[in-house]
């Protein structure tokens, strides 16, 4: 198998995604434990809702003790975490060769990774505490670029591979 073969295919591409993704959310999780009092007042000024526009109708849901601000924090950590793993262990089956495998694990890792973006900070962030309305502690954008990397490693992950002559 040539060089343009092995890295031209879609195999290539999938391993990439999968070490890109991988060294992407160990870094997130790495600065969030190495740098925790930056994000913990991005979640707790989130689920406060302190800066929305404060409408009675929508403050019933913030939530402003700190032990469960804190909590959610230190979930989404342990999120960041797990998923690391998981997709540091599909990299690895990659490099095994055990596509299979490494093809599962893959896929969870990005699940967990549209999840944590996806429902985490998209759905609940964003609509449910009402992020979208704040100046300062809105994180959509980041969180739409880091669901969309997400889904498009799915779908790369997923396309059927043609064997090339």
């Amino acid at each position: 198998m040539g060089f343009l073969a092995r890295v031209g295919g879609l195999r290539f591409a999938v391993v990439v995604l999968t070490a890109m993704t991988a060294l992407q959310m160990t870094l997130i999780a790495f600065g969030n434990i190495t740098d925790f009092g930056t994000n913990q007042a991005f979640v707790q000024h989130v689920l406060a809702m302190d800066t929305t526009f404060r409408s009675p109708d929508m403050m019933w849901r913030a939530i402003t003790s700190p032990g469960l601000q804190n909590t959610a924090y230190v979930v989404i950590i342990a999120w960041e975490v797990l998923t690391a793993l998981v997709l540091l262990a599909a990299l690895a089956g990659w490099i095994r060769a055990k596509d299979a495998t490494a093809r599962r694990l893959a896929t969870l890792g990005w699940v967990m990774w549209v999840l944590l973006f996806g429902v985490g900070f998209l759905a609940v962030g964003g609509e449910w505490f009402q992020m979208w309305q704040s100046d300062k502690w809105n994180g959509l954008q980041p969180a739409l670029q880091n669901f969309l990397i997400a889904v498009a490693a799915l779908v790369v992950a997923h396309l059927p591979a043609k064997e090339r002559t």
